[in-house]
C-alpha cells in the first residue's frame, strides 16, 4: 500500500518537478536573465514618469511599467539573425524539442525574423515572471510554514496583513506556504509546456529554410554522386582490364607454350600501365574529398582525363578498339567539362565489353559537330543469351552513363541489337565557334 501511494505521488509530482520540467525552468530563469538589462533600461525610462524615488523604488507602478517597456525593446534586439540560432540551441537543450523540428542557422528571411522575435519576446516575458516567482515565493512560504512555530514571526508580521495574527489563519499558514510553492511549481510546468509546443511552430524552419535545406542536401548528393561515378568508371574500368589480362597472361603460362611469352610480356606491361593510369585518377578524385569545399565551377573534376588522353586508354584497356573521330570540329574545341565526362563514357562502355564480351574487338565511333557530340560503341556478345551479370543485383556503370549525359543536357541508350551490344550517347556543344577539323 505504501509503494503504490509512493509511486502515486511520484506519478503527481513529476510533471511539476520531474526531470524535463526542472530543465523548463532552467531555460524560463534563463529567460528572466536575458529579460534584466532591457528591465532596467525601462525603469530608466518609466521612473521619472510614476514620480518614484529611485529607479530602485518598490512601486508597483514602476516594476510593472519598466516590464511593459522592457518587451518591446526586447523584441526589437530580436531581430538580430544571430539571436535564432542561439534560441534553438537553448530550446534543444533545456525543453526537450526533438532534433528535426527546430531551424539551423540564423535567420534570414523577414518570415522567420518575425517568428524569432515572437519566441524571443514569450521567453523573456514568461521567464521575467516565473524568475520574480521564483525569487518572491520560497522565502514567503518558508515564513508561512514556520509561523506557528515561532512567535517573533508573529509579532514582527514580516509586513504581512493584521488577519496573519488571527489564531485560524496561523494555523493554516503552512498549508498555505506549501500550497504557494505548489502553485509556483505548476506556474513553471505550464510555462515551460506552453514554451516546448510553441518552439516548433515559431522557431521551425520556414518555407525558404526548408528550400535552402533542400539545396543544401542536393548539392551535397550530387558532389557525392559525382565522385561515387568518378570511382565506378575508374577503378570498375581498371579491374575489368586488369583482371582479362591477367587471366590470359596465367593461360598462357599454365600452357608452356615459349612463342607466346611476348604476349605475356605485353599483358603484364599492359596491366602495369594500367595500374599506374588508375592510382593518378584514384588520387584525384581522393583530393576532391579531402578538400571539404564546393565542387568546381564545371561541376567535374578538373584534374580528370579529357579525350585528349583518349588514345592511351584505348591502347591499354585490354580489348581491340576500332577507333573512329569525324566531323566538323576538333576534340581540343571540346569544352573540358564535356571532354571529362565524353572520356568517363567511354571508360565505363569499355569496361562493359570487358565484362561482357571478353576480348571481343569493340567498335568506337565519335562524331563532332558544332551543336553536338555523339559516341557510339559497339562489341559483339558470346552466343544469343543476354548479356551475363558480372556483380550480384548488376552493376551501376550504366546508370551513371545515363547521369552524366542527363548532366550535360544530353541522352544515353544502351542495350541489345542482335548480335551486338550498342552504347549510344549524345551531348550538346556549344556553337560558339572553336577549332574545327576531322581527324581519322
Amino acid at each position: 500500500m505504501k509503494a503504490l501511494l509512493r509511486r502515486s505521488a511520484a506519478a503527481l509530482l513529476r510533471p511539476l518537478v520531474g526531470g524535463r520540467a526542472r530543465l523548463r525552468w532552467t531555460h524560463l530563469i534563463l529567460g528572466g536573465a536575458l529579460l534584466m538589462p532591457y528591465w532596467l533600461l525601462g525603469t530608466v525610462i518609466v521612473s521619472p514618469l510614476v514620480d518614484a524615488d529611485t529607479m530602485f523604488s518598490n512601486s508597483l507602478g514602476l516594476q510593472f511599467g519598466a516590464y511593459a517597456v522592457a518587451l518591446p525593446i526586447a523584441a526589437a534586439s530580436a531581430l538580430f539573425p544571430v539571436v535564432r540560432p542561439l534560441s534553438v540551441a537553448a530550446a534543444r537543450a533545456l525543453c526537450g524539442i526533438p532534433e528535426g523540428s527546430l531551424a539551423d542557422g540564423p535567420a534570414r528571411s523577414r518570415a522567420a525574423r518575425v517568428r524569432t522575435t515572437g519566441w524571443f519576446t514569450l521567453h523573456v516575458g514568461l521567464g521575467g515572471i516565473i524568475s520574480g516567482m521564483s525569487l518572491a515565493l520560497p522565502p514567503f512560504a518558508a515564513a508561512l510554514v514556520a509561523l506557528p512555530l515561532s512567535s517573533a514571526l508573529r509579532e514582527s508580521r514580516l509586513g504581512m496583513p493584521r488577519v496573519f495574527s488571527h489564531g485560524w489563519v496561523v494555523a493554516l499558514a503552512p498549508l498555505a506556504g506549501i500550497a504557494s510553492l505548489v502553485a509556483l511549481a505548476a506556474c513553471a510546468a505550464a510555462a515551460g509546456a506552453l514554451l516546448a509546443r510553441l518552439a516548433p511552430v515559431l522557431l521551425g524552419p520556414t518555407p525558404s529554410d526548408r528550400l535552402a535545406a533542400a539545396e543544401r542536401r542536393a548539392a551535397d548528393l550530387a558532389v557525392r554522386n559525382r565522385l561515387a561515378r568518378e570511382l565506378h568508371d575508374s577503378v570498375g574500368h581498371a579491374l575489368s582490364a586488369v583482371t582479362l589480362q591477367a587471366g590470359a597472361a596465367r593461360r598462357i603460362l599454365d600452357s608452356g607454350a615459349p612463342k607466346d611469352m611476348e604476349f605475356v610480356r605485353e599483358a603484364l606491361t599492359a596491366i602495369e600501365e594500367t595500374t599506374r593510369r588508375t592510382v593518378g585518377e584514384l588520387d584525384s578524385v581522393l583530393g576532391l574529398l579531402r578538400q571539404g569545399d564546393e565542387p568546381d565551377a564545371d561541376g567535374g573534376a578538373a584534374s580528370g582525363p579529357t579525350l585528349d588522353a583518349l588514345e592511351g586508354l584505348l591502347a591499354h584497356c585490354g580489348v581491340p578498339v576500332a577507333l573512329t573521330v569525324a566531323g566538323d570540329r576538333d576534340t581540343a574545341a571540346v569544352p573540358g567539362p564535356v571532354s571529362r565526362e565524353v572520356y568517363r563514357i567511354v571508360q565505363e562502355g569499355l569496361s562493359n565489353a570487358l565484362r561482357h564480351g571478353g576480348a571481343a574487338p569493340v567498335t568506337l565511333h565519335v562524331a563532332l559537330s558544332t551543336e553536338k557530340l555523339e559516341i557510339s560503341m559497339e562489341n559483339p556478345l558470346p552466343g544469343a543469351a543476354p548479356a551475363p551479370v558480372v556483380r550480384p543485383g548488376g552493376g551501376r556503370g550504366l546508370r551513371g552513363v545515363a547521369e552524366r549525359a542527363t548532366l550535360l543536357g544530353g541522352h544515353a541508350e544502351a542495350g541489345r541489337d542482335g548480335p551486338l551490344w550498342r552504347l549510344t550517347v549524345a551531348l550538346p556543344l556549344p556553337t560558339d565557334g572553336g577549332s574545327r577539323g576531322t581527324r581519322r
